[in-house]
């Protein structure tokens, strides 16, 4: 299991989510699609995933600290209910 699997992020990443004050509007919609679903990690890859660089919608989110992976599910972390708040 990774940090952002475990929803751990650390001080550089906490810092720039910090100063995060709006998202994408692809990123807005996943953030409220997992959300509203409570997906698994499986059914998030499927329709989220892309091997567009330039549409990462899942990728990025996942990296910035947005969403987290636990026992299989994918949920929103408290950074990503921020912004999803703020979209």
């Amino acid at each position: 299991m990774t940090p952002w699997d475990a929803g751990q992020v650390g001080p550089a990443a906490a810092a720039t989510l910090s100063h995060m004050r709006t998202v994408t509007a692809p990123t807005a919609q996943l953030l409220a699609w997992i959300a509203e679903r409570s997906p698994g990690y499986t059914e998030t890859l499927e329709v989220w995933r892309t091997s567009c660089p330039r549409l990462a919608v899942w990728e990025d989110a996942l990296a910035d600290g947005l969403v987290r992976v636990d026992h299989g599910s994918v949920l929103l972390t408290p950074a990503g209910s921020d912004a999803l708040a703020a979209a």
